[in-house]
């Protein structure tokens, strides 16, 4: 008996950016698609959540291996073998849509926090939940923010318990999870699209890479891959990406079951499904799932930010690092602190977060697609992977990965 908690601390240890990267894809706008998509179609979505998997994983693992093998970042390593306007094309259409993507997930924060405490202002939530992001990042160290990451990722269990609050039809979810009625119809194809653009998102391959070889220099090992450092950076991955689809998966199924059969069939932003389930699932529910929204903004914010300052700073070979301190990484931390500021400038622009969504999604649809098909050209060229080049199964789960990326962006731009 005495193994398990000691094998369960293993497990826990050896999991860091995989986890984190696969966690943060349920950002505050990440759950609004999900509220959207079971309030619309009640369990017609839940299959998705398996088809998602195999290809997260396997994009997320080509960056990550890319990251240990080139000892860089995604930015640097198409810095060196790909042409500029590539590697400039793909930054400038995703710094626009990582800004907007947290101003969305600020203002879903600072709306929630207006649900839960009627007398203050959204805005002052949004404002003062910025302000506690800034803190954390800019004075924690590394580890420091590794771990509360991490256990940041916790929060996401809110959404697991939330459908265990009610009776549930058994059979029903299991019928919709691997028999899936698939409507072949605009508004049913639109979610798909909204999916499958919520869950392959483009910042999350530039941060995976980049946190793959900074985890590996903090956890005091040396810088020598091998079959086992591989190994674990794969399992940690493919935990994090099956967690990530695990809380898609209790999220569709709670506002499947509840909104759907109540119906409420058009939700917008998270403090719709928030305030659709108070008095249909009750109190429990409604603050598990609100504080959930909070906790994954938490999570998902320092991702985009860092991810976008690790981008730039590595164009122009500036000093970057979660590890440094501000005088010693000025750029970068000047980088993080600006896309806040004006993910929260956002809110006073009259944008609402539906539209920010909606103008990030276009921007991760032209970008996804062309940073995936460089992905796999990378990730299968062995004179920059050497003998870690792709195998057979990363290969199809990551072309299928692109074709349905390819499909997606068509048709998103078809319904918009």
């Amino acid at each position: 008996m005495k193994s398990s908690p000691n094998m369960f601390q293993k497990f826990w240890k050896n999991l860091g950016p995989g986890l984190v990267t696969g966690s943060s894809d349920d950002d505050p706008s990440g759950i609004a698609t999900y509220s959207q998509a079971g309030a619309q179609f009640g369990l017609g979505t839940l299959w998705a959540a398996l088809l998602t998997f195999p290809m997260m994983a396997a994009v997320q693992e080509m960056c990550g291996r890319i990251g240990l093998v080139t000892r860089k970042g995604l930015t640097g390593t198409l810095k060196d073998h790909y042409p500029k306007p590539v590697l400039y094309g793909v930054v400038m259409l995703s710094f626009p849509a990582i800004i907007l993507n947290i101003g969305a997930n600020i203002a879903g924060m600072g709306a929630v926090g207006n649900l839960l405490f009627p007398s203050i202002d959204a805005n002052f939530f949004s404002a003062g939940f910025t302000m506690m992001l800034l803190i954390l990042i800019i004075y924690l160290p590394y580890e420091k923010i590794a771990s509360v990451l991490k256990y940041l990722c916790l929060v996401l269990l809110f959404y697991i318990i939330v459908p265990f609050l009610y009776k549930q039809d058994i059979k029903a979810i299991l019928k919709s999870t691997f028999l899936p009625d698939i409507q072949l119809n605009k508004e049913y194809l639109a979610v798909l699209v909204a999916i499958l653009g919520t869950t392959i998102s483009p910042y999350l391959f530039f941060w995976q890479a980049t946190m793959s070889i900074e985890d590996l220099k903090h956890r005091k090992q040396k810088l020598v891959v091998n079959k086992k450092v591989i190994a674990a950076m794969k399992q940690d991955i493919d935990t994090g990406m099956l967690f990530s689809n695990i809380v898609m998966y209790f999220i569709i199924l709670t506002t499947g079951t509840v909104l759907f059969n109540a119906g409420i069939h058009q939700i917008d932003t998270v403090e719709d499904a928030a305030k659709a389930l108070k008095p249909l699932a009750g109190e429990a529910a409604y603050i598990l799932f609100a504080l959930g929204i909070i906790g994954t903004g938490f999570l998902a914010i320092p991702v985009l930010s860092g991810a976008l300052s690790y981008m730039i700073t590595e164009i122009f070979n500036w000093e970057n690092g979660l590890d440094k301190k501000f005088h010693e990484a000025k750029a970068f931390y000047t980088i993080i602190t600006l896309s806040l500021i004006l993910g929260l400038g956002i809110n006073y622009l009259g944008i609402s977060p539906i539209n920010a969504l909606i103008y990030a999604a276009i921007l991760y649809g032209l970008t996804a697609p062309v940073l995936i098909a460089v992905i796999l050209h990378i990730s299968n060229n062995k004179k920059i992977m050497g003998r870690y080049k792709n195998g057979l199964w990363s290969n199809v789960f990551g072309v299928l990965a692109l074709v349905l990326m390819l499909l997606a962006s068509i048709g998103l731009f078809h319904f918009q």
